[in-house]
């Protein structure tokens, strides 16, 4: 009804005599508005007068624009302007509603009655457009399966499709031939093409059950999970880094990628791996799988300057509604195909959810946010002991082979609480006061206490104390044996700082004499002035000489003290004074040493006897300010290294065996176990209806957790108002998984469908409403997913049922010339919606590069972990990637496992059509622009593949041209060529070279496409 003419305060009379004076009866009822009149605005008006669609300024979602422009004036029909638009005047019809038809007389009584009355609107009444579907529709019904098989009743998948053709008489293609269905079941259940040898093995099985026996094969490879992940992650919109403006890395979420990818290798019943997605860390709290699932509601995008950045609180509740609104969507897109975003700003124009639902499945997430998190206390404890047990057994290693080629031990090292052979904390270091670790820096120190020793626990430090010479009468002790010294000079009585495995705080530069002792495995033991640290000679001895590993022998082998010492504080007048001693006796004196001295040898004996090696830093009487004295590359060796004879060799040798060893099980263990997800927010905030869906008005009470109401066979309610955040995921968990949900199960099987012949049986997978297709086979539709319940929620077993049938082994060909069958086909069915053959389908961007790296045998299939990186990362505001060529082993990962980055997506994949992260992505576009082929001929990553694929020709096939062309073939094509590509290709060869041919070849249709 479009209000676009003023009313006029003429009525014709019989309308008025109409409305008003009614029967008796009627005339003495009252008028209930939300019964009877909302349902007529909402069925004649709302669609064109509506605050979206506001026709001649008027609004009938309440009754102010009513009321404001005169058209209700309560208790005066005879000049309300509503009763005249809607009356017939004349021989006029009525002005509305427009270009529909006219109201009834009784609705229009109705209306007259109601504004003698009073026009009462209750204020909790809006009127919304009615949906285009309704609790009716049919994806809202409950699945429909005769329990009884008869012969009008199929009971297989070909029954089904014969049945749908032979209403158009129409009959299936024949069947593919075996090297087709190998190559194309392979692409489609482990995302990789099978080898030459798969193929021949395959072609050749003269069992009967060949063919099963390879499905089965298939999908139980590891392999299957990583083609299957895909798929999913495109749903969940995953990637690894937050996307918008400050598109910040997420080097975490890997986790859910793999969480995924093993749960489809375990083939874990679809029920549980969506309750797990949703709510797992409260359903099964102490399964770490399952708590990792949820990375599942974060792996979309996520405003960083919005939620954490700004300082406008309208831009975060701004920020925070894009949050919700997009774990909301996620969900209920990826599990039941409702496009409930729709109703954000009003009533859903096409299915039967209203705003109000909206906000109340909202909510249900409302307590969440999303934050890299501990996966749990007993997965951190259990990594750590692991690694611990790992570093430990590293360590040993590495000082056994230090020891054996004569490196000694590194005393900067020991500080930072390692062995000596680099495997201290840098920067770590020992308080002068206490000889507690502290990793902090300090300033200035407090309640210092000079000439005191204090005794550590580590094994190669037997103590620190800060010194007071008071003019070299003081005796210091510097021992746990009670060892002291004297003649140093008197000190300020002031410290400064740790002693540290690096330098100390503030330090002017870990640089000197053009040496940055930070970098290339230099080391730099750091004292300020004044400290000192004494180290336990005897203990060392007893480790490089190998006493420790033989019982009952001495230690006395002579040892050296190396280092370069320098004064690392600030040029000018600056200056402090250094001291080296052995068993109280002085070694070494370097007084009023300056940055301009540089760097001073020390290279000093200990005999057999020494047991403590102390080395003091003193602030040389002019104050301690940027008194910064270091021990570069600090070491204590044998004074004779042990001579290198076979039998040593071996033993080094063997020591880096094992250490290779136990640094791949360190790679193995990966980071910690932490990943990017969702954690409760503390307490639950509430949620309102928005108005139009603006963060800045919100209206009415605070909701209670529902779900959306038009599944009659559902309860919708999900909780209360109080109901904590996790049992609010968890009952919509349980309502999405309901055996009894039909839409849950409809979805999944008709992806299962769409991912196995490139369209759905209905071809809009995310959206089974009124703006989504109409299944093609309605029937099959609901025998697969009543199959998948009887089959536990096997998505394996529901693969095999697909897959083996005789319809998805069909041959994609239309036969040349075109016969008869196929001729009727293409007139009437062109799309091929009834499938009476299968479809030819363009590999997805990434298969096309794992296939690639499968020809050229370059494929690295190692499995899990962190992504591989093929770019460069600049931190910064916006993080800088600037992608570089993929020519390393570590980049030829399959494509499940990449670093996807948002914002600065792989231009050769986004090229070949791969999909931007930001979106969710149920059914990916195919394309064809001339930027493809020459992607595929000339981009980086394809020229040197090439070059890979024809070198390992030439090494499998020799120098003959014909055994490289029939090699060529098989590895990229999976067959062999015929007798005329054969000629043409050697000819090639030839005249061009064998890596032309290999470039050819990835060029090739049949190598991009799956027949």
């Amino acid at each position: 009804m479009r209000m676009s003419l003023p009313p006029s305060p003429a009525v014709l009379s019989v309308v008025l005599m109409l409305a008003i004076c009614c029967p008796l009866q009627a005339a003495d009822s009252s008028v209930d508005f939300a019964s009877q009149i909302a349902p007529i605005l909402q069925q004649h008006c709302v669609r064109c007068h509506s605050p979206e669609n506001n026709e001649g300024g008027i609004s009938l979602e309440t009754i102010d624009d009513l009321r404001s422009g005169d058209y209700v004036i309560p208790g005066d029909p005879e000049t309300s302007g509503l009763l005249e638009l809607v009356t017939p005047q004349d021989d006029s019809p009525a002005a509305m509603p427009k270009d529909a038809a006219p109201l009834g007389a009784g609705d229009v009584a109705l209306l007259g009655r109601w504004i003698a009355q009073g026009a009462t609107w209750p204020g909790d009444v809006v009127v919304r457009e009615r949906s285009m579907a309704d609790a009716s529709w049919w994806a809202f019904q409950p699945i429909d399966v005769p329990h009884e098989s008869s012969p009008k009743t199929p009971s297989t998948i070909d029954g089904f499709i014969r049945a749908k053709l032979a209403e158009h008489e129409l009959r299936m293609s024949p069947p593919a031939d075996r090297r087709t269905l190998i190559r194309r079941v392979s692409f489609d259940l482990v995302g990789l093409p099978p080898t030459p040898e798969e193929v021949d093995a395959f072609v050749n099985d003269p069992d009967p059950q060949a063919y099963e026996k390879l499905v089965d094969r298939l999908l139980a490879s590891p392999h299957y999970g990583e083609r299957y992940a895909r798929h999913w992650l495109d749903l969940a919109h995953y990637a690894d880094t937050h996307g918008f403006e400050r598109d910040m890395r997420r080097d975490t979420a890997w986790r859910y990628r793999d969480y995924v990818i093993e749960s489809f290798n375990d083939d874990k019943p679809y029920d549980r791996f969506l309750q797990e997605q949703i709510a797992g860390d409260v359903l099964w709290p102490d399964h770490d799988p399952s708590v990792i699932a949820t990375g599942f509601l974060s792996a979309g995008p996520w405003d960083y300057v919005g939620h954490v950045e700004t300082k406008s609180a309208q831009l975060r509740r701004s920020a925070r509604a894009l949050d919700l609104d997009d774990m909301s969507t996620q969900v209920m897109a990826t599990t039941m195909a409702l496009t409930v975003n729709c109703a954000r700003c009003h009533d859903h124009k096409l299915d039967p959810i209203s705003q109000r639902e909206y906000y109340q499945l909202q909510s249900v997430f409302a307590g969440l946010q999303r934050e890299e998190r501990l996966v749990s206390e007993s997965s951190l404890q259990e990594y750590e002991t692991q690694k611990q047990r790992m570093i430990a057994r590293r360590n040993e290693i590495d000082f056994q082979l230090r020891r054996l080629e004569g490196d000694g031990i590194d005393l900067a090292d020991i500080v930072g609480g390692g062995n000596g052979s680099m495997t201290g904390v840098f920067r770590q270091g020992i308080d002068p006061r206490t000889a507690k670790v502290q990793t902090r820096d300090f300033g200035k120190l407090g309640n210092v206490v000079t000439n005191r020793f204090s005794e550590s626990e580590f094994e190669f430090v037997d103590g620190v104390f800060i010194p007071d010479g008071d003019g070299g009468r003081a005796e210091i002790p510097v021992s746990s044996t009670g060892v002291t010294i004297r003649g140093l000079p008197g000190t300020s009585g002031n410290a400064w700082d740790m002693i540290r495995n690096g330098p100390v705080a503030s330090q002017h530069s870990p640089a000197l004499d053009g040496i940055d002792f930070t970098q290339d495995g230099r080391s730099l033991l750091g004292l300020h002035a004044n400290a000192g640290i004494t180290f336990d000679v005897a203990a060392i001895r007893r480790r490089l000489s190998g006493a420790n590993d033989t019982p009952g022998q001495a230690a006395s082998a002579p040892l050296r003290f190396t280092a370069r010492l320098g004064y690392f504080g600030a040029a000018g007048s600056h200056h402090a004074d250094a001291w080296v001693f052995a068993d109280g006796q002085k070694l070494a004196e370097f007084r009023n040493l300056g940055r301009d001295d540089g760097l001073q040898e020390i290279d000093l004996k200990l005999d057999r006897s020494v047991r403590f090696l102390t080395l003091v830093a003193t602030d040389g009487g002019n104050g301690f300010s940027h008194d910064q004295i270091g021990f570069g590359d600090p070491r204590i060796r044998l004074q004779t290294p042990p001579e290198r004879d076979d039998q040593l060799a071996r033993q080094i040798a063997t020591l880096h065996s094992a250490r290779k060893a136990v640094t791949a099980e360190l790679d193995t263990l990966g980071p910690p176990p932490r990943f990017y997800g969702v954690i409760a927010a503390g307490e639950m905030p509430e949620v309102r209806l928005l108005s139009r869906g603006d963060p800045e008005s919100p209206s009415g009470d605070a909701l209670a957790p529902a779900a959306v109401s038009a599944l009659a066979m559902l309860d919708p309610k999900l909780g209360t108002a109080k109901t904590d955040d996790g049992q609010r995921r968890a009952a919509l968990a349980r309502w999405i998984t309901n055996p009894h949900n039909p839409l849950t199960r409809r979805v999944i099987v008709n992806r299962l469908w769409h991912w196995h012949f490139g369209d759905g049986l209905v071809d809009t997978p995310s959206d089974f409403g009124f703006g989504g297709s109409r299944p093609s086979h309605p029937e099959l539709l609901d025998w697969l997913a009543e199959e998948l319940v009887r089959r536990d929620w096997s998505l394996k077993a529901m693969h095999r049922l697909i897959v083996t049938s005789r319809t998805y082994r069909q041959s994609s060909r239309v036969s040349k010339p075109v016969s008869e069958g196929h001729a009727a086909a293409l007139r009437i069915d062109t799309d091929n919606r009834l499938l009476w053959r299968q479809n030819p389908r363009r590999l997805e961007a990434e298969l096309i590069r794992d296939a690639v790296l499968f020809a050229s045998g370059n494929l690295n299939l190692r499995r899990g972990g962190p992504g591989f990186e093929d770019f460069d990362y600049q931190d910064a505001y916006a993080p800088i990637y600037t992608y570089k060529p993929a020519d390393d082993a570590s980049l030829w990962r399959r494509s499940i496992y990449r670093f996807i980055v948002r914002t600065t997506p792989d231009r050769f994949l986004t090229t070949l059509d791969c999909p931007d992260p930001a979106n969710m992505t149920p059914k990916r576009i195919t394309t064809t622009t001339p930027l493809q082929s020459l992607a595929l001929y000339n981009n980086d990553f394809m020229l040197r593949q090439a070059r890979y694929f024809a070198r390992r020709i030439e090494c499998a096939a020799g120098a003959d041209v014909s055994q490289q062309v029939e090699r060529a073939f098989r590895l990229a094509l999976a067959r062999s060529p015929s007798s005329r590509e054969a000629d043409l290709a050697g000819e090639f060869v030839r005249r061009e070279s064998l890596f032309a041919l290999c470039r050819s070849l990835f060029n090739l249709n049949e190598f991009v496409y799956v027949d």
